[in-house]
């Protein structure tokens, strides 16, 4: 029978797989598919949907891979090979920490780098499936408030976020103590907002920053009835705007899918350019009662 194992990384626990791994892991998978050669993945938690290699019948396979990484002779990859002596060995984007002289267990080796030879990253040839990058704003309980419902609130936006797969970047704006995200000036909190393809926000900058940058916002604001972030989304004429108290899961992912629609970025301009006209009027009129 012609069948292959692959494995690396991903199939012992706690020895740090990346997503570098996983990518190579796909590219493999992808050339045996071509080759027509079936194969199981051999998996260690948290990973699931493969095999363990320790279990599985040695026999059942033709090949074995080894699939991105640095990898020297030593435990427990070893083991691993001992394992399955006999099939032929695969070393494919691995870096070898020895000289090839010194140990190569492998019968073909398509190495990233060893001491012959280097070659790109398996992680080039992968195929994209990027997700939308969506920034996180939390604002603290404000006593000045009456009926905030925070905990609450920040609740439903966790289940929310963990609905939809989306690369999450917690943002924080207080500048006056330690920044969970490490910034240090106002230019840095809004260059990090403007890149995002989307925002929630129970913090007025937060939400009002990405509009300014053409950014949609969830804006939730976290006060029973609504305080100065309903009061923000009306005078921008914002719809994307949710109040403690009168919103439910579905509402909140109603809100994230619409803002990461063009039409939303395009939304969001229009409100930025509403607030510039308002604010302009407000400068007029502070200029003039100053002269």
């Amino acid at each position: 029978m012609r069948r292959a194992l692959v494995t690396g990384w991903f199939s012992f626990q706690w020895m740090g797989a990346t997503a570098g791994d996983l990518l190579a892991r796909d590219v493999a998978c992808r050339w045996l598919e071509e080759a027509g050669l079936g194969y199981d993945v051999a998996v260690a938690p948290p990973f699931d949907g493969g095999v363990d290699w320790a279990a599985v019948d040695p026999e059942r396979y033709s090949h074995v891979l080894f699939v991105c990484g640095p990898l020297g002779n030593g435990e427990p990859v070893s083991e691993m090979l001992e394992r399955f002596a006999g099939r032929r060995l695969v070393g494919l984007d691995v870096s070898m920490l020895q000289p090839l002289e010194a140990w190569n267990p492998f019968d073909l080796l398509l190495e990233r780098d060893s001491s012959a030879t280097a070659r790109p990253d398996l992680a080039l040839a992968a195929d994209a499936a990027l997700v939308p990058v969506v920034g996180v704003l939390r604002v603290h309980a404000q006593q000045e408030y009456a009926g905030g419902r925070h905990d609450e609130v920040h609740a439903a936006i966790d289940r929310a976020l963990a609905r939809r797969e989306a690369a999450l970047v917690a943002i924080d704006t207080v500048l006056d103590a330690p920044n969970a995200a490490g910034l240090r000036s106002p230019a840095e909190v809004e260059s990090l907002i403007a890149r995002m393809d989307a925002v929630v926000s129970t913090r007025l900058h937060g939400a009002v920053l990405a509009l300014k940058h053409g950014v949609p916002a969830v804006m939730v604001d976290p006060v029973e009835g609504g305080a100065k972030i309903r009061r923000q989304a009306e005078v921008l004429e914002w719809p994307a705007l949710l109040v403690a108290g009168a919103f439910g899961d579905d509402d909140l992912d109603r809100a994230l899918a619409w803002c990461l629609t063009a039409d939303a970025r395009t939304a969001a301009r229009r409100s930025a350019e509403r607030g510039r006209a308002l604010l302009d009027e407000a400068r007029e009129r502070f200029l003039a009662e100053l002269g």
